[in-house]
């Protein structure tokens, strides 16, 4: 296997989206701290600490197109094994280009922590813009899929076992309203996470001497991010709460992909995963239709839930600057986003083109004779013969037709109470699975009229 499945050449669209593993890359994370200290630049030029010259300078030369090509990579590189961080050995190589010398203004009363934190904010908000847009497609084809079979009946499981009906569009609504639910966390989420780091050293902005809240401010404004109450050099709630909201996607699209994985299974084939010319073939069996995509999202609900585990792990920290924690972070918080975009896309495509078979979800209706609905019957009976009789005597009856001695409609006919209070037409009618959804029509139709426009 590959070092970094994410990454690698083989694997790796299905692991990630192309444009969110950009997000997180190395030229993505360096345009991100070039972005944030023009935007120091800007903020401490217009309140007079540092020179407007140096401000104009520094601005001009970080916003080179080709600024990164012009860098040392290599140097880079040995002198970051060196640092620990990346910032310093930028600056080594910045500052020389920013003429008259005004790149020693360059990164002023900022310690190394507030440019890459700030920086971390910036692609993080990127993510989840992608992530935001990739919901509101997997609920919008949900949304179709839930009023297009509002009333198409299947078998409703529990344990794995035939329970009673429900329709499709209803198991699809309950999708829908989770996934309704997570972007309402995401958009919850956004104000505490999308806020500016800039602290110095140990928090204080001691050497601004009385200008560091108003530096702070001004780049919050430069970067449209939002200031925090305090410090949060080793407060990393933000940036796990982040990962804890992507589990909780990655685990709605996991349940979602085992459910058609289910749903595809031969002596099933309720849905399939749409058809991709070889997707999903066997290198031996000519007849297999794997459900790919499905095993793609839950193995990524695994995934991204041990990246939030990491985070969790990384809270613990120590007084204002951690020794360690902080490391978990730069491989859990990118890996997190990556995985859940393979996850997302999967989803997306697979729910965009599914194709639902109505007639092999009737043909799992009836596999059992009726037996599906036996509460149907059971209920049906209670008001003339009582509930607890009816139970029993209903009970009975399945014992034999799952004995394989009658057929349910007959056995229920055989007993005396029951014959003398039914037809053969009402006791056919209690048994067909149709009749029996319940209010779940009503309730898809109540989801999707309160829904909010995307």
């Amino acid at each position: 296997m590959p070092t970094l499945v994410i990454n690698a050449p083989l694997f790796g669209d299905m692991f990630g989206t192309t444009t969110m593993r950009a997000r997180f890359s190395d030229d993505a994370m360096m345009t991100h701290y070039l972005e944030v200290w023009r935007g120091l630049a800007r903020a401490q030029a217009r309140l007079g600490v540092i020179p407007a010259a140096a401000g104009e300078a520094i601005e001009r030369v970080l916003s080179l197109p080709d600024l990164l090509t012009q860098l040392d990579h290599p140097q880079l590189a040995a002198r970051t094994q060196i640092v620990g961080y990346p910032i310093l050995p930028l600056l080594e190589q910045l500052v020389p280009l920013v003429p008259n010398d005004h790149g020693q203004a360059l990164h002023w009363g900022a310690t190394t922590q507030d440019i890459m934190d700030t920086a971390d904010v910036l692609q993080a908000r990127a993510g989840l813009d992608e992530v935001d847009a990739q919901l509101a497609r997997i609920a919008t084809a949900l949304a179709d899929l839930a009023q297009a079979h509002a009333r198409t009946a299947m078998a409703g499981r529990t344990h794995l076992q035939h329970a009673l009906p429900v329709s499709f569009g209803f198991k699809c609504a309950t999708w829908l309203a989770a996934i309704d639910r997570h972007r309402a966390r995401l958009a919850d989420l956004r104000p505490r996470l999308e806020v500016v780091q800039f602290a110095g050293a140990a928090g204080t902005l001691a050497s601004l001497k009385g200008e560091g809240l108003a530096v702070q401010h001004g780049l919050a404004r430069e970067l449209r991010l939002g200031v925090p109450a305090i410090t949060w050099h080793t407060l990393r709630d933000g940036f796990a709460e982040t990962t804890g909201l992507l589990a909780l996607v990655a685990g709605t699209l996991g349940k979602i992909g085992f459910d058609i994985m289910l749903m595809m299974q031969t002596e099933t084939g309720e849905v399939l995963e749409p058809f991709v010319e070889g997707r999903g073939a066997s290198s031996t069996m000519p007849q297999k239709r794997n459900p790919i995509a499905s095993e793609v999202m839950v193995a990524m609900a695994k995934l991204v839930r041990e990246q939030h585990s990491a985070m969790l792990d990384a809270l613990v920290q120590d007084h204002e600057r951690a020794t360690g924690p902080w490391h978990v972070e730069w491989h859990a918080l990118p890996s997190a986003f990556v995985l859940t975009s393979a996850a997302l896309q999967a989803a997306a495509a697979t729910l965009e083109g599914l194709e639902v078979r109505p007639d092999a979800m009737a043909d799992g209706l009836a596999r059992t004779g009726g037996l599906i609905v036996a509460e149907a019957v059971m209920m049906g009976l209670a008001p003339t013969i009582g509930r607890q009789v009816a139970h029993d005597v209903v009970y009975a009856c399945c014992r034999r037709a799952l004995a394989g001695e009658r057929a349910f409609v007959d056995a229920l006919l055989d007993d005396a109470q029951i014959a003398a209070a039914f037809s053969r037409a009402q006791i056919e009618a209690l048994v067909d699975p149709a009749h029996y959804l319940g209010e779940a029509p009503e309730m898809v139709a109540r989801l999707l009229a309160a829904r909010k426009p995307s």
